[in-house]
């Protein structure tokens, strides 16, 4: 008898060092207990650099040394936040600014998902590459947006952290949980 392939879910992401990742999970407990917005809470903080896409888990060492191959070819590099902002009517972030590194790691991470993967189901011709870290999405009603929005579009934050690695995040069936990370190569200048 044939055994059915277990589907999982996964998708690729930077999850921020300190201090940035502890502000941003503070930042979603907040808006889960004032503004009754939790579905960001189902995942780390995190970049995403790949949306989530389904892939066979008997399959799966061949995604991990699919990004173990291609992070050995990117160095570390630095990300700044600079403040807050949206996608109205549902999505408040923290805003990352684009590096050359960041788009270069994320136009491979998705070359990488289509040649050596064969993974498609990402429709990124209609989207640019538009590098945040979600506080409150999905759930986030219409009216506490507005009224969010109003609290956060003007309050200042600045921060960096230096990106060592980027991960592999697999769904539990509940929430999203870091399953593996690949380390990018030391900038040796």
């Amino acid at each position: 008898m044939n055994k059915r392939p277990i589907i999982k879910l996964y998708f690729i992401a930077i999850i921020p060092g300190e201090p940035v990742y502890s502000f941003a999970q503070d930042q979603k407990e907040f808006f889960a207990r004032h503004y009754k917005s939790r579905a960001a809470l189902r995942s780390p903080p995190h970049i995403t650099l790949h949306m989530p896409f389904q892939y066979k888990e008997e399959k799966e060492d061949k995604l991990i040394h699919a990004f173990e191959e291609l992070s050995r070819m990117h160095d570390t590099f630095t990300l700044d936040i600079e403040d807050f902002g949206a996608f109205e009517p549902r999505v408040i972030y923290l805003d990352v600014l684009k590096t050359q590194e960041l788009t270069t790691l994320q136009q491979a991470v998705r070359q990488t998902m289509k040649t050596k993967l064969n993974v498609f189901n990402a429709n990124y011709k209609d989207q640019v590459f538009n590098p945040h870290l979600t506080l409150a999405f999905r759930d986030l009603r219409k009216q506490k947006f507005h009224e969010a929005w109003e609290e956060y579009r003007n309050k200042p934050y600045r921060q960096s952290f230096q990106v060592k690695d980027f991960s592999l995040l697999k769904h539990t069936g509940k929430e999203w949980k870091r399953h593996r990370s690949f380390e990018l190569k030391e900038d040796h200048i």
